[in-house]
């Protein structure tokens, strides 16, 4: 099998560029093969690192496109390996065709992520940093981007080896006392071994405790919009959208079926269902979507309830104001543009966030963002705090807290120094799995 490997590393999508990426030992030969440039005083081959040539592309059937071709040298390059990278128009066509090119001259499909795998196996990057680029990729908001920006520059990885590395002091100095009792080897003293301890479970807990703040950034919240018919849920569904997503009309029961949309609020993406009016029915077919309605709303990570400011809680209004809130909830007191009748009290009696508003007129956005943030735990969270990126490394930092946890408490019972080395050994190891310095094949893959 070819050990140059060739992909297109733009969007599906018709652009005014696109990038077909070459990588592998002989990618700069496979190129030779099939660009042709415009100077006839230099070649690929003869091209320095981090220099472009113009020139046209071609295949069996002929010309293809004009095209500039970028080269890097190993080991200075993404993957480590020799890359070529040749931008053309970005039309799918032409791309595709530029793809099977390189194809017949001898490299083949890169398989998904294989780039990637390339640098860390080259040793271009640590794991963490690998997987941040996926993050970066598909970064949905500003938070988003920032946490995997800052883990793919190396932060998340240099925390990591400064704790292992005190662990790692700490237990061959337990290894050197343990091992060679009879040399003048110093103890590490209680208190100085307690601190690195203490200061590892500080560092770990507090990623573990941020992990489900960084899964909402970077996966935004399943969210439903609930309350009975016409309290004005889809008219707040298309507020958020920013666009005319769902119908509104007088007609109570309009909305049957669930409608979905991912919008952006802030920070935040909500991954947003409008779903029909909950209220008692003889409707065979309404019945099914209020059945739907509330299917759904036991799902949901989060739940905008909804209520109509301008008239009284009725039965059904309670009922779901009692249920909504024992989720976790924000209540929406909507059309505050017109005389209020709701007992608002009852409302925020129940809930700990409650926003009134005018989804008609478009006040109280900004409101209904802030609860959101603070309901979600996003508007604790500081711009360079680190985040957990999975669930692998939120399991390899959880088995180092188990691990730190086991050698204070044998540590303090008063165990032998060989135990509490046995524990900060399984801390170590999980840390080494977290950035990739000891891991499987198939961690890798």
């Amino acid at each position: 099998m070819s050990r140059v490997i060739a992909a297109i590393s733009t969007a599906a999508a018709p652009a005014g560029l696109g990038v077909i990426r070459l990588s592998g030992d002989d990618a700069i030969e496979v190129a030779c093969r099939f660009f042709r440039p415009k100077s006839r005083t230099k070649t690929l081959r003869e091209t320095e690192g981090y220099a472009a040539l113009l020139g046209r592309i071609y295949d069996s059937d002929g010309d293809i496109d004009e095209c500039v071709a970028l080269v890097f040298r190993a080991p200075h390059s993404f993957t480590g390996e020799n890359v070529v990278e040749l931008s053309c128009h970005g039309g799918l066509y032409i791309l595709q065709r530029t793809l099977r090119a390189a194809i017949q001259a001898g490299a083949r499909p890169a398989e998904a992520g294989e780039f990637t795998r390339r640098a860390f196996v080259n040793g271009k990057m640590d794991l963490t940093r690998a997987e941040a680029v996926m993050d970066l990729i598909s970064a949905g908001g500003r938070l988003a981007a920032k946490s995997a920006l800052i883990t793919h520059e190396g932060a998340l990885f240099r925390r990591m080896q400064k704790v292992c590395g005190e662990l790692t002091g700490a237990a061959a100095n337990l290894s050197a006392f343990v091992d060679y009792p009879d040399d003048d080897i110093p103890q590490l003293q209680p208190r100085e071994l307690s601190r690195v301890l203490e200061n590892a479970r500080v560092e770990l807990s507090a990623l573990l405790e941020r992990f489900d703040v960084g899964k909402t950034i970077r996966e935004g919240i399943d969210t439903v919009i609930a309350g009975r018919p016409n309290v004005g849920k889809s008219t707040l569904m298309n507020l958020l959208a920013g666009c005319e997503r769902s119908i509104v009309t007088p007609v109570a029961g309009t909305t049957r079926d669930i409608i979905e949309e991912t919008i952006r609020l802030g920070d935040v993406v909500l991954r947003l269902a409008d779903t029909a009016g909950q209220r008692t029915t003889t409707d065979e077919v309404e019945s099914i979507g209020v059945s739907r309605a509330r299917e759904r709303m036991e799902r949901a990570a989060l739940v905008l309830a909804v209520f109509d400011g301008s008239r009284p809680l009725d039965e059904d209004d309670r009922r779901l104001a009692e249920a909504a809130a024992q989720k976790t909830s924000i209540a929406i007191i909507n059309k505050s543009d017109i005389e209020q009748k709701i007992d608002e009290e009852y409302i925020k009696g129940l809930y700990k966030h409650t926003v009134v508003l005018s989804a008609k007129v478009g006040e109280g956005r900004d409101e209904l963002e802030r609860a959101v943030l603070e309901v979600s735990g996003v508007a604790a969270l500081n711009d360079t705090d680190l985040l957990l990126a999975n669930e692998r490394q939120r399991d390899c930092a959880r088995r180092s807290l188990d691990c730190v946890d086991e050698a204070i408490s044998s540590l303090s019972s008063g165990m032998t120094l060989d135990a509490v080395g046995v524990s900060i050994d399984g801390a170590i190891s999980a840390l080494l799995e977290l950035t990739g310095e000891k891991t499987t094949e198939a961690v890798v893959n």
